[in-house]
């Protein structure tokens, strides 16, 4: 805060009023019914004595039948599930749902935040342009352009809440849902949890652009065992996700700006299911660089990481930071949440700012104006 020269850096914590971790409630939805305890033991992302020093509160967590329908996530077979007999009846279902955990257990807010799997690609309908066509297409029952993320979003922009959404469905990313949001003065963000290779790009292709290092090609292959891996092997899947792991070089490098340094490049990315590896993901790079006078180089980078244990932290940090804006009086698109996705959301007049560090400053500056502070330039 103040000029950089005053050396004051407080905890986000201590200069907004974020939700205090022993005011939330924990709780949601899911398509098995195996506890929180249980659902955990399976995934195998936590050893067992991290598990055990929660494990009566995470037993007493138990999911609602979820939303689903196996034509948006072929590879799962869910066996909790709601049953409707339109998409209509499913949001009203959900919508109670969120009635009735508000008021059993006390909440005076509501955030909900999708960490669901990605659903099969579907293009920008006529379904999706406005508020009164998405309603008629729930009610009539349009079930291959309504997807089950879009009704859980629908049901908690309707009860107020604010909705994330961390998979890269198409969801609250269309007209119909910036119509409703702003018409409720609820925050909607997303989309798609930019944690691990993508997060990599955003941070690697800012310095190719800020050095002017051409790029010829960028190779990209994951290998991944968890019931995420599963899900992404079945080709309709793949191409949602592939769709937004491509999106992030372009804007950064700009190549209508600088053709002869990025209008070539040739982008590929691959994700292998992998049993063994469980949630262990592999992310392996191969960036084909030009240096001055043309002369080629290569980057390699293999991230072994963890997809849940780097996703955890943004899945908290949204849940606060979109609570905050809803107090804030913010509406519609946060866009300056854009640091947490690899696919920002943005409106039809705006171009996504990928740069993690112009993500992350943009932030930091929202949080200042929040509390009537100077934002921050570095000119100083």
């Amino acid at each position: 805060l103040g000029k950089r020269n005053e050396n004051n850096f407080p905890k986000i914590k201590d200069v907004v009023p974020l939700a205090s971790l022993n005011d939330i409630v924990f709780g949601g939805w899911d398509i098995f019914p195996e506890n929180v305890y249980e659902a955990a033991r399976h995934a195998e992302v936590l050893e067992q004595k991290d598990l055990d020093l929660v494990k009566n509160e995470l037993e007493a967590i138990k999911p609602m039948p979820g939303a689903f329908d196996q034509n948006w996530v072929k590879r799962l077979n869910g066996t909790h599930i709601k049953k409707a007999a339109t998409r209509w009846e499913l949001v009203e279902a959900l919508r109670k749902d969120i009635r009735d955990f508000k008021a059993t257990n006390g909440c005076d807010r509501i955030v909900v935040i999708w960490s669901a799997s990605t659903e099969t690609y579907i293009p920008l309908c006529e379904e999706h342009q406005s508020l009164a066509a998405l309603e008629k297409a729930m009610i009539d029952n349009v079930t291959d352009k309504i997807s089950p993320s879009m009704c859980y979003a629908y049901a908690a922009v309707a009860e107020g809440a604010p909705f994330i959404m961390g998979a890269p469905n198409l969801c609250v990313d269309i007209p119909a849902m910036w119509e409703f949001s702003a018409k409720q003065n609820v925050p909607i963000c997303g989309k798609d949890f930019k944690t691990g290779q993508t997060m990599l790009k955003t941070v690697l292709a800012p310095m190719l652009k800020t050095r002017m290092l051409g790029l010829n090609g960028w190779f990209s292959t994951n290998i991944l065992g968890n019931r995420d891996g599963e899900v992404l092997d079945d080709p309709d899947s793949f191409k949602t996700k592939e769709v937004s792991k491509l999106s992030v070089i372009d804007t950064i490098l700009q190549p209508e700006l600088y053709p002869d340094l990025y209008g070539n490049i040739y982008h590929k990315v691959r994700i292998n299911y992998y049993p063994p590896r469980k949630d262990n993901k592999e992310g392996w790079d191969n960036i084909d660089l030009v240096g001055w006078m043309g002369y080629p180089m290569q980057l390699k980078v293999d991230f072994l990481c963890r997809d849940s244990i780097l996703a955890a932290p943004l899945v908290l940090d949204l849940i606060l930071f979109t609570d905050l804006a809803q107090r804030a009086g913010f509406s519609g698109i946060q866009d300056w949440l854009s640091f947490y996705f690899k696919s920002p959301m943005h409106d039809f007049e705006h171009v996504p700012e990928h740069d993690l560090f112009i993500q992350y400053t943009k932030l930091k500056n929202t949080l200042r104006k929040m509390i009537g502070e100077e934002t921050i330039d570095y000119l100083d």
